[in-house]
């Protein structure tokens, strides 16, 4: 069931109606959440329930167990059950057909053919995002920094809540489930700045987003025939495009949770307005990217061990984070890009005490971001080459316009979200809180010139980028 869809317009006041009606015992609210995040999720295919549930199952007997276990030893090996367990799943359904595919690749090049080794199999939507959560879980118990969930019902809500389920923001334990384990009351402004949210979100995806997909996926489709200038062009409103996409999937995703008393940690902070790659890292999909820093970069080592391991872990963690988003080498290679850049501020301002790029920091990150977005959206790796060897040999001309009045939306209204970031930005109020701002009045009106702006837009529930991860 997609955000912007018709169902879930339906579904959301529902569930939240009856919700409220069990208020008198909040068991019976996790048990209601429960059924609604799996049918939520089972909308899109109901076979892959059994892999959440199994996940669930898993990391919820495995988190009792590590919890009990006596000594370093038997805790590490409860762990790499949690651990094998996830990643294995992960890596049958997302990585085995690229791993197989790249071996092929490797044997036909030293001149052995083998045979198709790849297998017709779906990936099933939102596992790269729950397989993070339930792992978190698990780790924190090994390291001692939270207790196992003794409510079984508590525990699996916690790996299905549905607002979060399919693309996050990836909640942490220590965060969600104490939320899970206690009473919730009804609470006005946490459902005032929850509706402003999600319409913000709406707003973010239908009006913006998918029109600037419309320009974006026309320049890819022909990236031979369009010259430089088209492509930058491109790949400019693809840069809004991802952002508006993503973040709107998530203010959707966080107010939606606080319709049901639930406070999500932000997962966007303005990133564009980043003066470093370092700073970008902290606004851009900020659960991700603490979960890369707390479970990979700091396991690895962090800054530990000397200079050169840090920039190796930096690295690694960039490259991991890319194979992340998806199994190819554009992502491994987006990765990379990242990885390295970090590295070199990292480097450049211990060597050099540069605190940050004053005067050309915004332009600096966003050229460096720009560049990678070409390998995050290219369909393969000569598409890629292709459009930044069109870049790097000037072959500028005039600008494919394409559909012009998709092309002239997308433009006006990016710029609209730009011009309400900086609003957001200069008021130093958060997006999450910016509802407060408005009287009941103000905010009915506020969200009903949204809506008609969505009505105008609307034609069908598109798929939000991150789904494919």
């Amino acid at each position: 069931m997609l955000f912007n869809s018709i169902e879930y317009l339906i579904f959301l006041p529902i569930v939240f109606i009856v919700y409220w009606l069990l208020k008198s015992n909040y068991k019976y609210q996790n048990i209601l959440l429960l059924i609604s995040s799996y049918v939520f999720y089972g909308w899109w295919d109901y076979r892959f329930l059994s892999l959440i549930i199994f996940s669930s199952f898993i990391d919820y007997f495995v988190g009792k167990k590590i919890e009990k276990a006596n000594g370093k030893e038997n805790k590490k090996r409860w762990l790499l059950v949690s651990l094998c367990s996830n990643l294995g799943l992960l890596a049958i359904f997302k990585y085995y057909n690229f791993f197989a595919d790249s071996f092929a690749s490797t044997m036909s090049t030293l001149g052995w053919e083998v045979n198709d080794l790849t297998l017709n199999i779906i990936l099933p939507v939102g596992i790269s995002f729950y397989t993070f959560q339930t792992l978190s879980y698990s780790i924190d118990i090994y390291r001692e920094k939270i207790k196992s969930c003794k409510d079984i019902i508590a525990f699996f809500t916690f790996v299905s809540l549905f607002p979060q389920l399919v693309a996050g923001p990836i909640e942490r334990a220590s965060n969600l489930i104490p939320q899970i384990e206690k009473r919730r009351s009804l609470n006005s402004t946490l459902v005032k700045t929850g509706i402003f949210q999600i319409f913000i979100g709406l707003f973010r995806k239908v009006a913006i987003a998918d029109n600037l997909g419309v320009y974006v996926d026309a320049a890819y489709a022909n990236h031979e025939i369009n010259n430089g200038s088209t492509l930058l062009i491109a790949t400019i409103f693809y840069a809004f495009q991802i952002y508006f996409d993503f973040s709107g999937y998530s203010d959707i995703a966080i107010g939606s949770a606080k319709l049901f008393g639930f406070k999500f940690n932000r997962n966007f902070n303005l990133p564009y307005f980043s003066k470093t790659l370092t700073e970008f890292w902290r606004k851009w999909h900020m659960s991700l990217s603490y979960w890369l820093r707390d479970y990979l970069y700091i396991s690895l080592g962090g800054n530990r061990k000397g200079e050169i391991l840090t920039y190796r872990n930096l690295l690694l963690t960039m490259l991991l984070g890319g194979l992340w988003h998806g199994s190819s080498w554009n992502f491994i290679i987006w990765g990379g890009i990242h990885g390295l850049f970090l590295s070199f501020e990292k480097f450049t301002f211990s060597k050099l005490k540069i605190n940050t790029f004053n005067a050309f920091g915004f332009l600096y990150t966003f050229i460096v971001v720009l560049i990678a977005w070409v390998f995050f959206r290219a369909v393969d790796l000569n598409t890629a080459i292709n459009i930044l060897g069109k870049w790097i040999s000037l072959e500028f001309g005039p600008i494919f316009i394409g559909d012009i009045n998709a092309f002239v939306n997308g433009l006006l209204l990016a710029v609209t979200g730009i011009l309400i970031d900086l609003k957001i930005f200069s008021s130093k109020t958060p997006l999450e809180d910016y509802g407060t701002k408005f009287s009941t009045i103000r905010l009915s009106v506020v969200v009903s010139v949204i809506i008609l702006i969505i009505c105008l837009f609307y034609s069908t529930a598109e798929n939000f980028i991150y789904f494919q991860f």
